[in-house]
């Protein structure tokens, strides 16, 4: 319940550390969905996991709530999760919240992401500092910790090398977090090989800046979609309106 150090909890909370049930008789999410219960999409696979606090989790952080994660892949491949998040204390509580994705890309150096030109975003490598976005994409030669604040609801990584576009869609997730420890940070990470830098990027979806906050009985939604789509060139680069606008 907790993004990174921003709180009073260990990095990143707890609920991703937690075994999770799942619930085999949901209830229905998404308005969107007449003939489905799988948030609005014709999907493949439907999980929906089902996160209560125990005693543990109540000694660190004194809130009782509900927290729901449907996982959805449709049969195109596309990844849907939804975050559902109760209060069913007596009193409110605050909460931030990020969606960890890690994508493998051919080669860091060749990746460029669009829909974050003239952001306002926090350096994570200079004390969240705030600066704006300068560029006409975001490319990467060195490490790279930000949050960018108040993103569109769609964001394109392509990776020129692959030929290939990433697309996140997200809904209640206003920021956008992107990292890459690059050579040097890197070395020390178990999960991480000495060279493997080079072929992940990680871009979330986050509410970071404004952290939401429930009064008993209120009800958080967030949403995003990923899926992967063959990129189109001209001059070298991919026609935004593709994507972003499409």
């Amino acid at each position: 319940m907790q993004f990174a150090n921003i709180g009073s909890l260990e990095q990143h909370g707890f609920a991703r550390n937690r075994l999770w049930s799942i619930d085999p008789n949901p209830p229905p999410i998404s308005p969107r969905s007449s003939t489905s219960n799988t948030g609005g999409m014709s999907s493949k696979a439907v999980v929906d996991l089902l996160l209560k606090p125990n005693d543990d989790d109540l000694r660190i952080w004194p809130h009782i709530f509900e927290f729901r994660l449907r996982v959805a892949l449709g049969s195109g491949g596309d990844l849907t999760l939804i975050l559902r998040v109760r209060n069913t204390d007596s009193k409110p509580f605050t909460f931030t919240v990020a969606l960890h994705n890690y994508l493998p890309v051919s080669d860091i150096s060749e990746v460029r992401i669009e829909g974050l030109e003239t952001m306002d975003y926090l350096d994570n490598l200079q004390n969240r500092e705030r600066f704006t976005e300068q560029g006409d994409a975001l490319t990467f030669d060195g490490e790279v910790d930000r949050i960018y604040l108040s993103t569109p609801t769609k964001i394109a990584i392509i990776d020129h090398e692959k030929k290939r576009t990433y697309v996140l869609k997200k809904e209640g997730l206003p920021d956008a977090v992107v990292w890459n420890p690059w050579e040097k940070k890197s070395k020390p990470i178990l999960d991480l090989g000495d060279e493997d830098y080079k072929h992940m990027l990680c871009v979330e979806a986050a509410a970071v800046d404004y952290p939401i906050t429930l009064k008993p009985g209120e009800e958080w939604k967030g949403r995003q979609e990923l899926s992967a789509v063959s990129s189109s060139y001209f001059s070298g680069q991919l026609d935004p309106s593709r994507v972003l606008n499409g």
